[in-house]
């Protein structure tokens, strides 16, 4: 029953594939080669998203179960680590990427738009102005990071530096110096 319903899913894409005339087909083609950097960009952000998760827990096994003048040479061996999946990986990650595109998104793009759509969506990216929004996109991010970062730094600080305080009690790590300071009544005089 299963093979029955795959093969009916793949005849049912292949046909969907099969009706698209040669003009629509050339503009699908076109589209996915506009947008083959975004396409890349899924594959790389794929490909490296096991190794920022395990980035993050070696951080924490570093700290926690390497001794501190191993540290630095430890760190160095798993970056050098990190560096070649990387090499490796997102370049495999991006190319099959760009190469299941066509049958994925190439598929979704003939059954959801007219050619008439197409030939506008192409218009669109390929615009000057569009070129332009796009180039200041780094550029209008930081702006607004930098503003957010200012405006909110007071009110988010207090709160980073609780949960900072609260994973360190839970982990059983010494409190810092300056919150146990802060602990400590002033002004009161010593018992005795």
């Amino acid at each position: 029953m299963k093979k029955t319903l795959v093969a009916l899913l793949l005849l049912a894409s292949a046909g969907a594939f099969a009706q698209t005339s040669p003009a629509k087909q050339a503009l699908i083609d076109k589209l996915l080669s506009l947008q083959r950097p975004a396409i890349e960009q899924t594959g790389q952000a794929l490909a490296e998203r096991p190794a920022l998760q395990m980035m993050q827990q070696a951080g924490v096994a570093l700290q926690t179960r390497v001794a501190p003048e191993k540290r630095e040479a430890v760190a160095k061996d798993i970056q050098a680590d990190l560096k070649k999946y990387a090499d490796e990986v997102v370049p495999l990650m991006q190319q099959q990427a760009v190469k299941l595109a066509p049958a994925t998104v190439g598929v979704m793009l003939a059954e959801k738009f007219t050619e008439d759509e197409l030939k506008q969506l192409i218009a669109i990216i390929e615009s000057p102005v569009n070129r332009k929004f796009l180039q200041m996109g780094g550029e209008m991010q930081k702006v607004l990071a930098d503003k957010l970062v200012t405006d909110m730094q007071s009110a988010v600080d207090p709160k980073v530096k609780a949960l900072a305080m609260a994973m360190d009690k839970h982990l059983g790590l010494a409190a810092p110096a300056a919150s146990a300071n802060a602990a400590k009544p002033t002004g009161a005089a010593p018992k005795k």
